[in-house]
């Protein structure tokens, strides 16, 4: 089984899609999906689809909408076994589980994105402690590469799926940061410009973020519009959230103000204060 959520949600069974249109069964696959070879509860599962005003009949409405997933890896399966592809003799309930609690969906040793972003940004995070920058960029870089939106970005999504969707973008967020951590260590300040343009105008009051736009723009030459960058933020903190940047932020926003173009240790000394920036 071959299971994409950082995105768009598709979910193949022998390479044939097992992905419902209907928008409560996708939900139910969400959720299946990104817990694969785990139980999630019949209670999870209910919350997820009626909040907290479930009807008389959910646990019945539920287990309809397993069976219409089931429906679906059947066929699946079916066209496997035609194929040559699968054995024959696995059949959906040994796809979609029913277990004492909940349901599982097994995944067979299926690739997962999640599962892989998880191992690579891991691999990358490692490669940072040890101080193999080269390393870190690119696995960081290759377990960013895997999302191709928003997690869920097609589901219409309940309580759990929200709270585990911001979940997955933090994930995200974080690789972010220390991919272009990385890269800013190896030297390539004038190629993150243009994607640190971006990002400052996305997460408005991300202090990391703009933090190493401000040393990028800089080290590129560029200290007024480091400086105005770090004026922005600060008024948008200041309207938004009554709050002043934080310490690290103003140490180097001082340090620009003072400097020439900065040496190669004092711009590594900024990264590691700015690398602790919430």
């Amino acid at each position: 089984m071959d299971i994409e959520v950082l995105g768009t949600l598709a979910v193949r069974e022998h390479g044939v899609s097992i992905t419902p249109t209907a928008p409560k069964p996708r939900q139910v696959l969400a959720l299946l999906a990104l817990h694969a070879d785990q139980v999630v509860p019949v209670s999870a599962l209910i919350e997820e689809l009626w909040a907290g005003a479930p009807p008389r009949s959910a646990r019945t409405t539920l287990q309809t909408y397993v069976l219409q997933l089931r429906s679906l890896i059947g066929t699946a399966l079916e066209q496997a076994a035609r194929t040559g592809d699968d054995d024959g003799r696995r059949t959906s309930k040994d796809v979609l589980v029913t277990l004492p609690g909940g349901y599982m969906l097994n995944s067979n040793g299926g690739t997962s994105d999640v599962r892989e972003f998880d191992r690579l940004a891991g691999t990358g995070y490692r490669a940072m402690d040890a101080g193999d920058f080269p390393g870190a960029a690119r696995m960081l870089r290759e377990a960013l590469a895997l999302w191709s939106g928003p997690a869920f970005a097609d589901v219409q999504g309940g309580i759990q799926l929200d709270m585990e969707t911001r979940r997955l973008e933090e994930t995200r967020l974080c690789a972010l940061d220390q991919r272009i951590e990385a890269d800013l260590r190896l030297g390539r300040h004038r190629e993150l410009l243009a994607e640190l343009t971006v990002l400052a105008s996305r997460y408005r009051t991300h202090e990391n973020l703009h933090g190493q736009f401000m040393l990028a723009l800089h080290r590129s030459g560029r200290r007024s519009e480091a400086l105005e960058v770090y004026q922005r933020l600060r008024a948008t903190l200041v309207r938004e959230l009554g709050l002043e940047p934080s310490a690290a932020l103003r140490r180097l926003q001082r340090s620009i103000l003072m400097a020439s173009p900065e040496t190669p240790a004092a711009a590594e000394a900024h990264g590691d204060q700015l690398v602790r920036v919430a």
